[in-house]
Formats: structure tokens, C-alpha cells, sequence
């Protein structure tokens, strides 16, 4: 990206004018004296699952240390970025209507007694109009908009890998050609899925509209080689909280797959009829062969941008360096490390990977889709989870919501017409909470 297309991103003529300076003197003044909640709006593919699932897995430990996460499930918060950018629910989809899902977990959120933390990726894809309604529906809590960045030569890679997870049949350097030499010259080139979500100066331009620049919170995802935990510790530094007072080992990073399981994956994904609908895909081939199987299996090489591309890459890489020097923005980590690595190794594109090898791949991946179905026909041969962790009224309760999705369907369809019934679910969150809190103490 030029100077000048810099430029006229951060100042767009259509941004709304500067929050008044008397009232963010008036916060200033007094630091800590209103809760804080903290969006992370994203993007995809920079480490947001690993610290989702870190939070979420440690969510006793963050909440003794005043650190609340809104609803019940991290599904919640995928709900609640689909309603807030009113994206339509396909009829033939048996999950839940999530109209009124965004109100619901913004009101949980302004609950929170210190520091309350949304978090999905795809925030990330809301445009301006969408971003000003979730900060204005988050105040008086003083709002904070956190994106996670990578470097953009293994970002591609890892992109790629995760459209064929979601059903793109498209090879690896079909697709790249269209990302690069097409979508990203554009005029608007967030009109395309990955830009939408990966043109960072855009969202950051569109999430910070309405907040002075300190307050938006650009953390740099550490390269491959780092320790897993320097994620964690950028992101911790944010909450206010030691991050060593949680456990991140719970935590199930959203690795890529290896080169013959992703080329496995994508001729699956040809060969499939349409008739069989996405939301289908998702529980039985993402999850249940890609994320429990194909994933587990020993990985051989992995994906690399091609050397064709690395100039493009590096001239992608300075650009973002350049603007986010001069933001004002606040940011975590090093920006040297948003350059690409020099590549050192080349391994073979995953549609020329040995046929064995896929075969392989294909037999692991048939034998956990008949796992699935037999224990989707006899759910008493399904493992137990451990009694213990059901003892009280919260784990009661939220064992019976999660083993009748026909009754979370049910409320959820019935909030989302009946703003009676939206209150009630979050009255009932609050004395879930309450109890949670009590049995933890």
C-alpha cells in the first residue's frame, strides 16, 4: 500500500470528528475509576483461538482477578459479532435465531466489576456504521478496541489452509493469485472476504472512530519460532493481571494442518454435493475430521509463500510498519516482527504431495467420521466427562443447556422476538455468575 493510500485511510472524509476533548480530559483525570471492556475485534489467523481458549479455560482464575467474560460459551460471542453485523441465519440451519445476541452480551459486559473482554475474529469484518453501534452500546464502560496482527507471508498460508477447512475447493496458488494480483489493487479491496479481514489500517481506521487513538490496541503476534506463552503475556498486560496465574497448556492452538491432510481436505471439498449444507460441514468435517483428527496427526513440512511473492510481501510489510509507527495507536510487541522471514526451506505445493501420504490422511479421516456417527446414534457410548465438575446449581444447569440444544434453541428463538425474554436470560446470567462466583470463592 502507498503513502497516499495510507493517508487516505486514516483520514477518511466520512470519519466522524474527533471525540470532545472534555470529556476524555474528564477520564483522564480519574484512571480506573469506571470498568473497562476490552473488544478484540480480530483478525483471524493471529493467534485468536489460542487466547479465546485460553480465557475461556481459566475463566475462575481471570474472574478472581476481576477479569469477566460475557455469556456462557465462546459460541456466544461468534453469535453475538453475527447479529451485530446482521448476518442472515440460513433457514435450513438447526442452531438458534442470534437476533438480540450483540444487546444481550453488551449488557453482561457492562456488569463487569473491573474488566470485562469480548473476543472474535470476525469483528473484524463490520463496517463503520456496525463498529459505532457496538462502542456506543459498551459505554459508560470505557471501551477498548484490541486487534492482533501477523506478518503477511505467513499469514496467506495460514489463511488459505483455514478456507479449506471452511469448504474452498480453490488450490493454494489459484487462490493467492486472486488475493494478490487482483483483490488487493483494488480500489476497495475489502469488497473481498480476506481484505475485509486482514486490511488492517481499514478496521483499525473503522473500529477507532469514536475513541482517542490510546485506546486502540494493536498487538503484535510473535513469529513461530517465539514460546508460546509471548502471546499471552502482550494480551495479559492489557487486563492488568500476572499471566502466569493462569494455565495456558489448556489452551488447543488453531494450527494449520499438514500438507497432505490440507490437500486431503480440499479434494473432499471438490467432490461434495451441494446439497449438503455448510453448517453440516462445519460439525462433521472441520471439527470432527479436521480439528480432532487431521490436525492430531505428525505434520510434514509446511506451507510457505512462494519467492515470487516475497517482494510483494516486504512492500505489504513496510507500508503497515510505516502507518502504525505514526498512529498514535498503542502498540504491543515488536513491529520488526510484522516483517517476513527470510525462507531458508521449500517444500513441495500440497497438490503435488504423494499420493500415499494422502491416502493416509483420507483412511484417518473416514475412520473419525464413523466414530462420529456411531456415537451420534448411541450417545450412551459417548465419553463422560467427570461428574465432579457438574456438582452445584451452575454446573446443573449449565450441563441441561448444553445436552438439549432443542432447549437453547428454544430460548434463543424466543429472545430474539421477545425483549421480555432477552432480560430474563440476562437476569438469569447474572445469578449464574453470582453462584459461580460463590462456589469459587
Amino acid at each position: 500500500m502507498s503513502a497516499h493510500a495510507v493517508t487516505e485511510l486514516r483520514t477518511t472524509p466520512d470519519r466522524p470528528p474527533a471525540p470532545d476533548p472534555a470529556p476524555v480530559a474528564a477520564r483522564s483525570e480519574k484512571p480506573g475509576a469506571r470498568p473497562k471492556t476490552f473488544l478484540h475485534v480480530g483478525e483471524p489467523k493471529t493467534g485468536t483461538t489460542f487466547l479465546q481458549q485460553v480465557m475461556w479455560r481459566n475463566r475462575a482464575e481471570l474472574a478472581a482477578q476481576g477479569v469477566v467474560l460475557p455469556g456462557h460459551h465462546p459460541q456466544d460471542h461468534y453469535r453475538a459479532s453475527q447479529d451485530l453485523r446482521g448476518i442472515p441465519k440460513l433457514a435450513g440451519d438447526p442452531a438458534g435465531a442470534w437476533t438480540g445476541e450483540w444487546e444481550i452480551l453488551a449488557r453482561q459486559a457492562q456488569q463487569a466489576p473491573r474488566v470485562a473482554v469480548i473476543s472474535h475474529e470476525l469483528f473484524a469484518a463490520a463496517d463503520a456504521q456496525q463498529a459505532d453501534r457496538a462502542v456506543r452500546s459498551l459505554r459508560p464502560a470505557d471501551v477498548h478496541i484490541v486487534v492482533t496482527v501477523r506478518d503477511i507471508a505467513t499469514l496467506l498460508p495460514a489463511e488459505w489452509q483455514e478456507t479449506v477447512k471452511h469448504r474452498n475447493a480453490r488450490g493454494w496458488e489459484d487462490w493467492l493469485g486472486d488475493v494478490i494480483d487482483r483483490e488487493s489493487a483494488a480500489a476497495d479491496r475489502r469488497q473481498w472476504w480476506f481484505w475485509r479481514v486482514h486490511d488492517t489500517l481499514a478496521i483499525l481506521d473503522i473500529w477507532s472512530r469514536l475513541l482517542p487513538p490510546e485506546r486502540v490496541h494493536v498487538i503484535i503476534t510473535p513469529p513461530r519460532e517465539s514460546a508460546s506463552e509471548l502471546l499471552w503475556q502482550r494480551f495479559a498486560s492489557l487486563l492488568g493481571i500476572e499471566p502466569g496465574s493462569v494455565d495456558i497448556t489448556r489452551a488447543r492452538p488453531n494450527s494449520s494442518l499438514g500438507m497432505p491432510e490440507i490437500e486431503f481436505l480440499r479434494r473432499l471439498n471438490q467432490a461434495l454435493p451441494a446439497e449438503v449444507p455448510d453448517w453440516f460441514y462445519m460439525w462433521n468435517v472441520k471439527e470432527a475430521v479436521a480439528h480432532r483428527t487431521l490436525a492430531a496427526r505428525p505434520r510434514d513440512g509446511h506451507l510457505i509463500l512462494p519467492a515470487e511473492r516475497d517482494s510483494w510481501a516486504k512492500e505489504q510489510a513496510e507500508a503497515l510498519i510505516a502507518a502504525l509507527g505514526d498512529s498514535g495507536y498503542d502498540l504491543i510487541g515488536d513491529l520488526d516482527e510484522l516483517r517476513p522471514r527470510p525462507v531458508t526451506q521449500t517444500f513441495p505445493s500440497p497438490a503435488d504431495q504423494p499420493a500415499g501420504q494422502v491416502l493416509d490422511a483420507a483412511v484417518d479421516a473416514a475412520a473419525a467420521l464413523v466414530v462420529n456417527q456411531y456415537r451420534r446414534e448411541h450417545p450412551a457410548a459417548k465419553p463422560q466427562r467427570d461428574p465432579a465438575a457438574q456438582r452445584g446449581l451452575v454446573g446443573r444447569v449449565e450441563s441441561s443447556l448444553a445436552s438439549s440444544p432443542r432447549l437453547k434453541r428454544t430460548v434463543r428463538d424466543l429472545s430474539s422476538r421477545f425483549l421480555a425474554v432477552r432480560w430474563l436470560r440476562v437476569r438469569a446470567w447474572r445469578a449464574l455468575e453470582s453462584s459461580r462466583a460463590r462456589r469459587n470463592s
